[in-house]
């Protein structure tokens, strides 16, 4: 009986260290403020069951009343998702603004959520070189990269910020994505 005890006990201290150091499912759309303010993660799994497989939720990364940037952001697909490990993966935004954009430049950073937000990729990109130029009226933001087939599965946050010629802000977004087990061939 003791045996059965022993084997039950490790079964559940097994459980509880997998449960705590796993990323969750739910947390597949979790989004994080940028980092002026508090961290926030939100899982809207539960809230958005019915929601479209290809499109994201995001949120603005200023929590500040009244910010209105020049690029207003209705839309974030990803795919395929869940992205998977060694094969191609799309971002694309989709946005609008009255003001042409002749340059800038994309912002990405990227967070892998194991119990706290770890920043593990960034980088910066020709805003031009996503989008066709000069971005006036409705435009798409696609940003394509194959993730490395040794990429860990889980919850990751993506910030994206556009910036204008004069480095500033025309729009901030934080969104998350999942990364499935299955790579590559």
């Amino acid at each position: 009986m003791a045996s059965k005890q022993g084997r039950l006990l490790a079964l559940l201290a097994v459980a509880a260290a997998a449960y705590i150091l796993l990323p969750s499912a739910s947390a597949a759309t979790a989004v994080e403020y940028c980092s002026e303010y508090p961290t926030f993660k939100a899982s809207f799994a539960a809230a958005l069951g019915s929601w479209v497989a290809d499109s994201a939720s995001f949120l603005p990364c200023r929590a500040e009343k009244g910010k209105n940037y020049p690029v207003k952001v209705s839309g974030v697909e990803i795919v395929p998702d869940p992205v998977a490990p060694g094969q191609p993966a799309t971002f694309k935004v989709i946005a609008s603004t009255d003001k042409p954009i002749k340059e800038g430049k994309l912002v990405i950073d990227v967070k892998y959520w194991l119990i706290f937000p770890i920043p593990v990729h960034s980088e910066t990109h020709d805003i031009c070189e996503e989008t066709a130029c000069p971005a006036t009226g409705d435009f798409v933001i696609a940003h394509s990269q194959t993730l490395p087939s040794y990429t860990p599965p889980g919850s990751y946050t993506i910030t994206m910020t556009m910036k204008g010629a004069n480095d500033d802000e025309l729009s901030c977004i934080s969104f998350g994505f999942s990364i499935g087990f299955v790579a590559s061939s």
